[in-house]
Parts: structure tokens; C-alpha cells; sequence
């Protein structure tokens, strides 16, 4: 499935500025990039379970936001992208 995760983490606190990377290095592991805090994240149902909890095992619930969009199988229609850096292809492969 297609999901597109993002996030605002308050920064105002050592410990925000904290949880801001560390969310930002779990999004990694699951998908890319493609704004500051927003991901696109192709996973099947047991590594979202595993991301979600990892994520909210992270971010403070009183001061920061976590939103998931299920963009689901037929994301490529759902998807649509115009100006500077171009989408990357999700299926093609991962170089790391």
C-alpha cells in the first residue's frame, strides 16, 4: 500500500528538536522524502504497524502532529506532481 506520512514537530525544546530528527530518520527507513515533513511511504500491512508505532513511540501527542494518508494500490492516480523535483519512481530501485 501507498501511504504519505507527515508531521510537525514543535522544535521549541532541546528534546523537540530531538524528536524532530529522530522522526525524520524513521520516515527514511520506510520511504522518501518528498518535502520537508512529508514522506511518501510504500509498505505492506505489518511494516505500517511497525512504522506507526515507531513513530508515535516518538512524537510528543501534546505538541506534535502525525498524519497518515492511505493513498492505497491505485495510488499512481491519486498522485499528481508539477514544478521543481520531480517525483521519484517508487517501484523502480532503492540505490543506497
Amino acid at each position: 500500500m501507498y501511504v504519505l506520512v507527515t508531521y510537525d514537530v514543535s522544535t521549541l525544546t532541546p528534546a523537540g528538536k530531538s524528536r524532530l530528527r529522530r522522526t525524520a530518520k524513521a520516515c527514511l527507513d520506510y520511504g522518501q522524502r518528498v518535502q520537508n515533513s512529508v514522506f511518501e511511504c510504500k509498505v505492506d500491512p505489518a511494516q505500517l504497524v511497525a512504522f506507526k508505532a515507531r513513530l508515535l513511540d516518538i512524537i510528543d501527542l501534546e505538541t506534535d502532529s502525525l498524519r497518515f494518508y492511505h493513498l492505497g494500490s491505485n495510488w499512481q492516480h491519486k498522485v499528481e506532481h508539477h514544478g521543481a523535483n520531480d517525483g521519484y519512481n517508487i517501484e523502480g530501485a532503492l540505490v543506497v
